[in-house]
């Protein structure tokens, strides 16, 4: 289980890393506004309320990938024809999640942790109550989504974020913040 040294170290990585994160890709940040604006009708980004740490509600910042008027439903029940040809290079490269710095600056989130689901998803929610997963922050990136589990298996996922939660550690996260950066996992993916 996280102890509190790990806990502390967690946080103060996730406040410096995402200060300096949207300090630094603010350039970036600023042309994927505008590419995202030109690229299809709507705003730029895309916000939806997502399940947090102790089931509280918050809304999650990402930038828009699917076309305006969309439904709000998880990645892997969208339509593949529902993402713009945009929002497809920046799933890609995982650029649509670069706004939840934010969401991490706020305390919402972690870089690392259980990928945050929609109120609607009752199975995917029903599973995490039963293995404690909302002890925790939801993360950018976690071990189910680098491991290729996403929503649409919810326990073998609530089992994952129960492993994660299990060993959680400093120095695990910063592992799976690496490996994500590498390009590993496939999770929450959008279907085919």
């Amino acid at each position: 289980m996280v102890n509190s040294f790990n806990r502390s170290l967690k946080r103060l990585f996730d406040i410096c890393a995402a200060s300096l994160g949207l300090i630094v890709l603010s350039p970036v940040l600023l042309i994927l506004v505008v590419l995202v604006r030109r690229s299809s009708p709507g705003g730029a980004l895309f916000l939806q309320e997502r399940v947090g740490r102790s089931e509280v509600p918050f809304v999650c910042i990402k930038f828009r990938t699917m076309a305006a008027g969309s439904p709000n439903v998880g990645s892997h029940d969208a339509a593949s024809s529902w993402i713009t040809p945009l929002g497809r290079k920046l799933r890609a490269y995982k650029l649509d999640e670069l706004p939840q710095l934010i969401n991490v600056l706020r305390g919402e989130m972690s870089f690392v942790g259980p990928r945050p689901c929609l109120p609607s998803q009752h199975d995917v929610i029903a599973a995490r109550r039963k293995f404690k997963v909302f002890s925790v922050r939801p993360g950018i990136t976690g071990l189910a989504q680098l491991q290729g589990i996403d929503m649409s298996t919810p326990e073998a996922l609530a089992q994952a974020d129960a492993r994660y939660i299990q060993k959680a550690g400093f120095w695990q996260d910063i592992v799976l913040v690496l490996s994500t950066l590498a390009g590993r996992g496939t999770g929450d993916a959008a279907a085919k």
